[in-house]
């Protein structure tokens, strides 16, 4: 009989859900609107009936060992989802691990989408045999997830990783965390909008996006734009990437990875993003650290690589619990 753990990853828009081995095969997967807008209740119906259906698919014998959950603001010591500002309608307070626990009868583990992007990198991804490394999470907003000595960085309130919420400007722009100058605000699918928009205002036009509303503009026309030779999109990656990489270069200093991994939709803009990044990174990484530490893109392909990470996860919580017993 095959083992299998269940990997979700819950997103402020659409949750993905999938059964896989630990060699990282994913068996059967769905997605489902996650309804941040509406109570809890009306996300964990949905949930558990695509579960179901999810186990009607599977056509060989299986059994689910454990459950991994990556979730905003998911908080690996509680199992709880705290404040998360992209499920506003859940309230402030959600037992998830409980909720699914009592339904399922299974082992399950929390963390934040992050946390659980660097797990499957280790497990699956470019990451494996790494034991000191980050995954940047680049999407909507910016995430992080820290690996030091084969362990994910929690911190003592399980909160550890909010690299997107570093300040780097002083005064910035106003960030849905209630702070000003995150970084997540310069660098993200909406930074990188953000950074277009200014760019256009600079140069008082030129690019073939000035007059798209800016509520209609995505990073991949942003990278479209710049493949096809706009300048002032060009611009916007570079200073995307600048700010990026002159954080990076702080991040090296204090935790030295062997590596920092590039990890979601932004990701896909290839040398846009890398190039900029890492000229910015190396130029403002100290002399003792210079050269020590590959920046890369994850190497983990397809729909399925936040349900990979979750997935890890749980599977890294069913090894500890053998390592127990």
């Amino acid at each position: 009989m095959k083992e299998v753990t269940l990997g979700i990853d819950i997103g402020g828009t659409n949750t993905k859900l999938g059964l896989v081995d630990r060699e990282g095969n994913c068996l059967v997967s769905s997605s489902i609107e996650t309804y941040a807008d509406k109570p809890v209740e009306v996300f964990m119906t949905l949930l558990f009936k695509a579960i179901d259906q999810l186990k009607a698919q599977v056509k060989e014998p299986f059994e689910i060992k454990a459950v991994g959950i990556g979730a905003p603001n998911g908080n690996y010591y509680t199992g709880t989802i705290e404040n998360a500002a992209n499920l506003h309608g859940w309230g402030d307070y959600v037992p998830l691990a409980e909720l699914v626990k009592d339904k399922l009868n299974l082992p399950v583990a929390v963390t934040n989408d992050a946390n659980a992007a660097a797990l499957g990198e280790m497990k699956f991804g470019v990451a494996k045999g790494m034991k000191n490394f980050m995954v940047i999470t680049l999407g909507t907003g910016l995430g992080s997830g820290i690996i030091v000595n084969g362990d994910l960085l929690y911190g003592h309130d399980g909160f550890a990783g909010e690299f997107g919420h570093i300040n780097v400007v002083h005064n910035g722009r106003k960030c849905g965390c209630g702070s000003k100058g995150c970084l997540e605000t310069y660098v993200s699918a909406t930074g990188l909008k953000r950074n277009m928009l200014e760019m256009i205002a600079e140069y008082n036009g030129g690019s073939q996006l000035d007059q798209t509303p800016f509520e209609h503009i995505t990073s991949k026309m942003i990278f479209d734009a710049a493949e096809s030779g706009d300048e002032i999109a060009q611009k916007a990656f570079q200073m995307t990437g600048e700010y990026l990489g002159k954080s990076l270069a702080d991040a090296v200093a204090i935790f030295s990875p062997e590596a920092i991994v590039l990890f979601g939709g932004m990701a896909a803009a290839g040398d846009w993003i890398l190039k900029p990044t890492q000229e910015a990174m190396d130029a403002n990484t100290i002399r003792m650290f210079k050269g020590k530490t590959k920046l890369l893109f994850s190497n983990l392909k397809g729909d399925n690589t936040a349900i990979l990470g979750s997935s890890a996860l749980a599977w890294q919580e069913l090894d500890k619990m053998v390592s127990a017993s």
